[in-house]
């Protein structure tokens, strides 16, 4: 479906830019786009194999699995249903921990993973679970510490101060996390009120 979305606007755009005559400006802009995307690619590319390789130097020595201990407890609170040497619960640790550290790319594999024996303790259904549902909620707010990401793209266009926006990242995304967490409780409880 957000194919089709995107296939549209691209050609009503091309279209209405054939009828008023802008088709010039068009192909300006679809080039300095595509400039802008390399350069901003190679920024990214060197920050993230950057926090990449510290995420591997913390693994090695033994702080992420410190950090997954210390998220544990709570991990075992938001997903009730998943025993607790489950790989699954492996996978979800490594992915709030990398999401913690802004690595979304480095999440999104682990995500996908621990979705993936998520769907086998699940049964196979086609229906999402309880904790499908939550991991999902809290992969899409998820808490970073560090926005590694908009840093890059912050130096990328020359900001003065690229890291100013750690705090109010911290705070918006702490806010997130607990609103996506508070909507996913109220709707597993009142879908469990509607079954009894």
């Amino acid at each position: 479906m957000v194919n089709y979305i995107w296939v549209s606007l691209f050609i009503i755009g091309l279209v209405f830019a054939a009828i008023n005559g802008t088709m010039d400006q068009v192909n300006e802009a679809i080039f300095q786009g595509a400039k802008e995307a390399v350069t901003i690619c190679i920024g990214l590319i060197s920050v993230l194999t950057f926090w990449l390789g510290l995420m591997k130097i913390a693994e090695k020595s033994g702080l992420l699995s410190g950090l997954s201990k210390l998220m544990r407890p709570i991990a075992t609170r938001l997903f009730p249903d998943i025993p607790k040497d489950h790989p699954a619960m492996g996978y979800i640790l490594s992915n709030m921990s990398a999401n913690m550290f802004g690595l979304g790319n480095a999440a999104t594999p682990m995500g996908i993973k621990a979705m993936e024996e998520l769907k086998s303790l699940n049964g196979g259904k086609e229906e999402a679970s309880r904790s499908m549902i939550t991991l999902l909620a809290i992969n899409t707010a998820s808490i970073t510490l560090i926005p590694t990401t908009v840093i890059s793209i912050r130096i990328q266009y020359g900001s003065v101060s690229p890291t100013e926006i750690v705090g109010t990242t911290i705070l918006a995304t702490a806010i997130s996390t607990i609103g996506a967490i508070l909507v996913d409780r109220f709707f597993y409880y009142r879908r469990m009120r509607k079954r009894a």
